[in-house]
């Protein structure tokens, strides 16, 4: 018989090879190499805490004799214990009638997810995305950044992949929930690192989450599921209060037994929509702000000393948050971007909207994060669940007057914002990293006045922690909105909507979630949800699969 043992706080040295792994281990357990039959990594992170001793600590799974690993744990050793087997979730097909396949409406995490999972168990989902596929949409979206036209419906907010496609494609989450593990071996299996598997900070990069997402797709298809692009659910269909399908583009009806919504954070019209058919949401908190950019250089050696630029540490990043007595909020970093590159993320006319991307390689020599300030609906009062969308919007339209109106960003250097003055000019070279172009302007004059107060306050703390935060090089551009979701999508522990059957909001959009993988873990429970409630579907969808 053979046990499987966990080993946490093995400290290693940066220069370490994977056979002291084995062997620290081993030596935590008072056995010899050879008596571990096999190591698996769990978990790996930077240790810096002392920048004179920087290294790695690994969790690891050992698999002993059940002997040994019985005499293991009856000395008591500290960060050493038995791995329980995980139990399967036991899902039981619910009965009642569904005369349609599942309606997934998005095909971000949450919504490839959910057509995935439902797919899986035979209910041959149809996922309709209102943007474009991968390729195109990548085309559109370069076109964008290089001075073209925007596309409503093809931009880092829409299309295939959704917004995380255009980011550094994170995958680290605060949730726990069995289904995580599922996710990153689905990632793995369509061609992400299999580091991110156990990486304390995974990531995939935009470039390689582009060809994942086109692999989740063929698997969609493989298992049955069919798949729309530039089909904008423009409204349900409902009959007392049921969803009975749904209306794309203004004029085709899609018969659905059940409609997913996994329609992302920046589907306004589609909130607007749903406003209109009195499905029930409510206004939520979110954050807004800038975005910062540092050389890379300057954020490594703050983080790892003498160290810094050693290639077995990579692109440094960090996180940092701060409370305003004065004001009574929090600012924070956020989807920070080692390596990166500020991106301009608008999805409609006449506004600017900024986020972060990076590539596997974290290459760039900038690092950029967002610096926000949470906001609520006490910013927003007595306008019903859209006020946080024209608040958003407010700003976004404020950046765009202050960039020229070309969608141009407005920027500023981060000492010059800290003084109230508008940057005499801009660092020519190696920031602001945006495009189509930056121009110096007050970024005070984008933002809510407490916003901008508690962004100064915030910016002089985080120069105290992480030296050189608000140096010369360091430049501010605007203005950062779509940080999550303004409004919540209201559902009972079914994962349904409170007052509209049949229909079932799911991640980042429907209020949630927050990034890649807790997305794409809602999409799985909401599919989850839907398989214990219906039979699988009477009639198949008609018509050819759309690639």
């Amino acid at each position: 018989m053979l046990m499987r043992l966990r080993i946490a706080e093995l400290r290693l040295g940066l220069e370490h090879t994977p056979e002291e792994v084995r062997r620290e281990a081993a030596r935590r357990l008072g056995i010899s190499p050879e008596a571990l039959r096999q190591v698996w990594v769990v978990r790996q992170a930077v240790d810096a805490r002392r920048k004179q001793g920087i290294g790695f600590v690994y969790t690891v799974d050992v698999l002993v004799e059940d002997d040994t690993g019985r005499k293991a744990l009856g000395l008591n050793i500290p960060s050493v214990g038995p791995v329980a087997e995980p139990k399967p979730r036991q899902l039981t097909r619910g009965q009642e009638r569904l005369p349609y396949p599942p309606v997934v409406v998005g095909a971000g995490p949450a919504g490839l997810f959910a057509a995935l999972s439902l797919a899986r168990w035979g209910y041959r989902p149809l996922l309709l995305e209102r943007g474009r596929e991968i390729a195109r949409r990548t085309r559109d979206v370069e076109a964008f950044w290089q001075g073209g036209d925007l596309d409503p419906s093809s931009n880092v907010q829409f299309g295939e992949g959704g917004a995380g496609t255009f980011s550094d494609g994170k995958l680290t989450t605060r949730i726990k929930d069995e289904r995580v593990h599922e996710v990153l071996r689905y990632l793995v299996e369509a061609g992400a690192p299999e580091e991110v598997a156990y990486l304390h900070k995974p990531h995939i990069g935009t470039d390689r989450l582009r060809e994942v997402v086109v692999r989740l797709r063929r698997r969609l298809l493989d298992l049955g599921g069919q798949v729309r692009f530039q089909a904008r659910v423009s409204q349900l269909l409902l009959d007392h209060r049921r969803v009975v399908g749904v209306m794309v583009n203004d004029q085709t009806e899609i018969l659905a037994g059940v409609v997913v919504l996994a329609i992302g954070h920046s589907a306004r019209d589609t909130y607007a929509a749903l406003a209109g058919q009195q499905v029930a949401m409510e206004p939520k908190p979110f954050a807004v702000g800038l975005r910062v950019e540092h050389p890379q250089a300057l954020i490594d050696k703050a983080q790892y000393g003498r160290l810094a630029g050693h290639p077995r540490l990579g692109a440094a990043d960090y996180h940092l948050t701060y409370h305003s007595e004065e004001y009574g909020r929090n600012a924070y970093t956020f989807c920070m971007c080692p390596g990166g590159y500020v991106v301009a993320a608008a999805s409609e006319k006449g506004g600017v909207v900024t986020n972060g991307m990076s590539e596997f390689a974290r290459d760039s020599g900038i690092a950029n994060s967002a610096v926000v300030v949470s906001v609520g609906p006490g910013d927003f009062p007595d306008e019903g669940p859209l006020a946080g969308v024209e608040f958003q919007r407010r700003w976004e339209r404020r950046a765009y007057q202050l960039g020229g109106g070309d969608y141009q960003a407005p920027a500023q250097r981060v000492g010059d914002f800290l003084a109230g003055r508008v940057s005499g000019d801009l660092p020519v070279t190696p920031v602001p990293t945006y495009r189509p172009g930056a121009v110096p302007a007050d970024l005070r004059d984008c933002l809510p006045k407490e916003v901008g107060e508690v962004l100064s306050e915030a910016l002089a703390a985080f120069d105290r922690k992480l030296k050189g935060f608000a140096g010369d090089n360091a430049v501010l551009t605007g203005v950062e909105t779509r940080t999550s979701a303004p409004l919540r999508l209201v559902r009972d522990e079914r994962c349904c909507s409170v007052n509209t059957r049949g229909l079932y909001p799911a991640g980042e959009g429907a209020g949630y979630a927050g990034g890649i993988v807790s997305a794409a873990v809602d999409g799985m429970r909401v599919a989850e949800a839907i398989i214990e409630t219906y039979a699988l579907p009477e009639i198949p969808f008609p018509g050819d699969i759309m690639l």
